[in-house]
């Protein structure tokens, strides 16, 4: 029988078992990325129709661009490239074994 007393809690799992934790905080981190990816869209969304130029060619209407947008874009696109990488990781797990 082997003994885990003072063995760090991963060290002392089953591989299977380990394999299977580190997938599911795998998941859990793929899912509070799509949560912040919809918060920023829902973020980005014009929250009324005044940032809309009208086609009137004679129209003196104005659009003024937030600096906010921009930081939006690219905060969401680091996401993308997060969640890319995880998704990978969580592939190359799942090819080394059964963690589900």
């Amino acid at each position: 029988m082997l003994n885990y007393a003072g063995t760090p809690p991963l060290a002392a799992m089953a591989e299977t078992d380990s394999r299977q934790l580190i997938a599911a905080e795998l998941r859990s981190l793929i899912a509070r990325i799509d949560i912040s990816m919809r918060l920023i869209d829902a973020a980005m969304e014009p929250e009324d129709d005044s940032a809309i130029v009208s086609g009137d060619p004679g129209s003196t209407e104005i659009v003024v661009l937030d600096d906010v947008t921009p930081r939006y874009a690219t905060a969401s696109a680091a996401l993308n490239a997060c969640r890319a990488e995880l998704g990978q990781a969580l592939q190359r797990l799942s090819e080394s074994g059964n963690p589900a």
